[in-house]
């Protein structure tokens, strides 16, 4: 097995230490030698140790009431710790002697062999620069840590680059290991866990946070990095105000099954947004203004500053004080209806055009130099994240839609809308569509779900146009979803095309998405009311907890298939937009193979997908990281638009359907069959408990029920808290084993060498594989489970052992990850500490339930702080 890396070792030992110093100055030596003897038992029961197990065992069972806390805070965080270390090893120095990073070279070197492959300069710099990405950072809250330790290990971060110089003095590396004590000392007396829910309005303002401390300053380097790739290829530059990625959010905005968002909290992210932005313009514009004090400038600058000895600080007066306008506007209109002054910014246009001038005028002097520093980031980051800083979706239940329709149409005495069939729906729909005339009475009183439905149908009207990105109508199935989306909006008042997005989720919905799509773009007058690309958003979370991830996958391959060809026939562009999540279960994995998994023809040019969670901060949270994400983003999509992956073969086509239909008997086999399935998920996993950590504002269940009526997020987080990982692999043991049984294995190895959609699918179920393990989850059943419930716990874990010598058969490896002994080795450090968290859990878990609930016991706390621990250990949540 390959060693970790020295640097990492150290860094990771380093800040180990200096938290074993924080705990001991608390609690004592005694302490610390007790979560040693813990640390080193898990790592000797890892090894195969009885002795150490033992060790471990006894050890715990030892822990007084009140050590039970402590010692689930001293793990938690240094699986924290371990995080930061391994984010800043991504990106940190390297050696003269030391390759560059793949995240580094792929875009170049993307471009260097598509033009040996005979793509014109022209057309690469085209595609290029023409790209439409962008990244919805999503309401998801599956961030378990709370933003102020977020800061603090952001902090712990720069310490780590402070360090990483091999000529600092013995004084320098002495303050720097001093600070990183501090900062340590800082996160074990900050409490972990939430006391309350945020609100959506501090999700939101945590997305803005990430934005601020990040992609503020990785936009523009990855936009440097960008320009000089394609210079070097071809010779020519981005245009100025190329923006290839740019950012949404569905904090604050989307309001599926979360009663929490509601039209004024809407209302109040948009101002903040605004607010934000204006604020880190001036922030900007106000450095700007002390760095360009030149004296000659061209007649664009003076025709608008006269004869001003300091042109540029001139022209950039003039705009800090409409960005001050903007920032008081916006501040004062959150606590009132306030119509904007006359000095507020409205377009990107006002904020651009002086920032314009000042670049051409310094290029037209022969002060390009100037031009392209600080000015040129303030430019890009300027046509990248606008006046309102990200473009906010607004997502509802197509449900919520239809109830609001059919009380509007029983006040007008015409019966229920909900009664009626799709074709007398979309029949209505279109005639109040084309009608002149309101639909509803000035003298109208709604109930309270319809007036909400209404009053955020007025936010979105009386919204300007660039602050809003799409209505997203969750559960879609039928034309008439869409439809009475467009209405209510027309009843609102909205004069202007907004894009009304159909999210197709479940299996049955993603299967007739083609058909559906058809019908609409068939539909008389539907086309002048579409601006743009049709937009359709795939789901993959409630597809795969609906039907498992073989069929959902393929179903979802399918569907992008059925709307490309259905959109190409109108000829119509097609924007997809992928509704993924952290995890494979919920669709997540290594974007850039993700982009290039996709069908050929899906990504031409477009790519909008959601960020959730906690991968917003492990993929954006650092600048460097940052940087490095946007460039796979970059060249995946550009990859897959210039260069898309082939046709499958009929035989894989064939096999692959015979996968889904498998996977799909096989996973509801189990979750919707099994009589004792819903009882065991409940007792052996911490599913009731997770209802009552703090997460995020949107409530675990749409509804009261068994596993149907659970968010994707929380089924998907109980089972990782358990490392059975249920919902990424269970239906893949039937599809594969029975594929091998048929003697298909020839074929499967051939798809899986030459079809990038299922190299992908079988390289994120290895993974997944990887950080399972049965003995973890056979634990829990030991001390949670009741006895007639254990032989179920066993049978999963069996058709887990099954998954993995069918992959195992499949990538002919001896071992999981055989390939990547790196990631093997993360594993098992992770382990030593990960285990023992485990082991408390369940212990917490069997107290807990053998207690009366107090939600501010030590019981509790360490409880939640195990669940904070584990996630943090295995870096996904949901």
């Amino acid at each position: 097995m390959a060693q970790i890396d020295a640097r990492l070792r150290e860094d990771v030992h380093l800040l180990g230490e200096l938290l074993g110093e924080t705990i001991g100055a608390q609690r004592g030596e005694g302490f610390v030698d007790k979560i040693e003897r813990i640390r080193k038992g898990a790592k000797a029961a890892r090894q195969g140790s009885a002795k150490g197990a033992a060790q471990l065992t006894s050890t715990l069972d030892s822990l007084k009431e009140d050590e039970l806390l402590p010692v689930a805070r001293a793990f938690n965080q240094f699986l924290n710790l371990a995080n930061i270390a391994e984010q800043y090893h991504q990106v940190r120095r390297l050696g003269p002697e030391e390759p560059p990073r793949f995240e580094t070279e792929v875009l170049p070197q993307l471009l260097e062999r598509l033009k040996n492959e005979g793509h014109t300069a022209e057309v690469l710099a085209r595609h290029l620069s023409r790209l439409e990405i962008e990244l919805v950072l999503t309401a998801h809250p599956t961030e378990v840590s709370r933003r102020t330790l977020i800061q603090k290990y952001d902090a712990i971060a720069a310490q780590l680059a402070a360090q990483d110089h091999s000529d600092l003095s013995p004084a320098e590396r002495s303050q720097v290991k001093q600070r990183l004590h501090r900062l340590i000392a800082e996160a074990w007396h900050t409490e972990e866990i939430r006391r309350t829910r945020p609100t959506p309005v501090d999700e939101a303002k945590w997305g803005f946070a990430v934005i601020e401390h990040s992609l503020w300053k990785a936009v523009p380097k990855y936009l440097r990095g960008a320009d000089d790739a394609l210079y070097a290829a071809t010779g020519l530059r981005l245009p100025l105000t190329a923006a290839p990625i740019r950012f949404a959010s569905w904090m604050g905005g989307d309001r599926d099954g979360n009663p929490n968002v509601t039209a004024p909290v809407t209302r109040e992210v948009l101002l903040l947004a605004r607010w934000m932005a204006a604020d880190l313009y001036l922030r900007d514009v106000d450095n700007l203004a002390g760095e360009l004090s030149m004296q000659q400038a061209n007649a664009a600058v003076r025709e608008v500053v006269g004869d001003s000895p300091e042109p540029y600080r001139a022209l950039l007066k003039q705009l800090r004080e409409r960005l001050k306008a903007t920032r008081a506007w916006a501040e004062a209109a959150l606590h009132g209806d306030l119509q904007p002054s006359a000095g507020v910014l409205h377009s990107n246009t006002e904020l651009l055009e002086p920032l314009e001038r000042c670049y051409h005028s310094l290029h037209e002097c022969g002060m390009g130099v100037i031009a392209n520093g600080p000015l040129l980031d303030c430019l890009r980051n300027a046509a990248t994240f606008g006046l309102f800083l990200v473009r906010l979706d607004v997502r509802q239940d197509s449900t919520r839609h239809a109830s609001a329709m059919s009380e509007i149409t029983d006040f007008l005495g015409l019966g229920k809308y909900q009664d009626w069939d799709e074709e007398t729906r979309v029949a209505f729909l279109l005639r109040e569509l084309n009608n002149r005339r309101p639909l509803l009475p000035a003298h109208y009183q709604a109930s309270a779900d319809t007036a909400e439905v209404l009053a955020t149908c007025k936010v979105v009207a009386q919204a300007p146009q660039a602050s809003l990105g799409s209505y997203v109508i969750s559960m879609a199935g039928a034309p008439s979803d869409v439809l009475a989306v467009q209405l209510l909006l027309k009843e609102a008042g909205l004069q202007r095309p907004i894009r009304v997005v159909p999210l197709f989720e479940t299996l049955a919905d993603l299967e007739g998405a083609g058909a559906a799509i058809d019908r609409l773009l068939g539909l008389p007058g539907y086309r002048s009311r579409l601006h743009g690309p049709q937009e359709v958003m795939i789901g993959y979370s409630d597809s795969a907890k609906d039907a498992g991830t073989t069929a959902a996958a393929w179903a979802q391959y399918r569907a992008q298939e059925a709307l490309v060809n259905v959109c190409r026939e109108h000829q119509v562009e097609l924007l997809l937009f992928h509704g993924r999540g952290g995890t494979v279960g919920r669709g997540g994995g290594p974007a850039h193979a993700a982009i290039l998994s996709q069908p050929p023809g899906s990504v031409a040019g477009r790519f909008r997908t959601t960020e959730q969670g906690e991968m917003i901060r492990f993929k954006f949270g650092l600048p460097d990281i940052a940087e490095q994400n946007l460039n796979l983003y970059l060249a995946a999509v550009l990859e897959a638009t210039v260069q898309p992956p082939p046709v499958p073969e009929p035989a894989w086509r064939e096999l692959m359907g015979k996968l889904a239909e498998d996977g799909v008997a096989g996973y509801r086999a189990v979750v919707r069959e099994h009589p004792q399935f819903v009882e065991y998920f409940r007792q052996a996993t911490p599913e009731q408990e997770l209802g009552r950590l703090p997460l995020g504002s949107r409530p675990a269940k749409r509804r009261e029920g068994g596993v149907e009526s659970l968010r994707a997020i929380p089924w998907i987080f109980a089972w990782t808290q358990t490392r059975l990982m249920l919902p990424a692999w269970l239906g893949w043991e039937k599809a594969l084993g029975n594929a091998l049984e048929r003697g298909d294995g020839e074929l499967l190895a051939q798809m899986r060498e030459h079809w990038p959609f299922f190299r992908t699918r079988i390289d994120m179920l290895e993974m997944v594989l990887a950080k399972a393990d049965a003995a973890i989850a056979g634990l829990y059943d030991e001390r949670l489970v009741s006895d007639e419930l254990r032989p179920l716990g066993a049978h999963l874990r069996d058709l887990l052992s099954q998954a993995g010598t069918s992959v195992l058969a499949l990538t002919g490896q001896s071992q999981l990850l055989a390939h990547s002994p790196q990631t093997l080795s993360a594993f098992t450090v992770r382990n030593t500490y990960l285990d023992p968290l485990h082991l408390l859990q369940a212990e917490l878990l069997a107290r807990s339930r053998h207690s009366e609930r107090q939600a501010d016991s030590p019981l509790e706390q360490a409880l939640l702080v195990s669940v904070a621990g584990i996630a943090a250990g295995l870096r996904n949540t949901g």
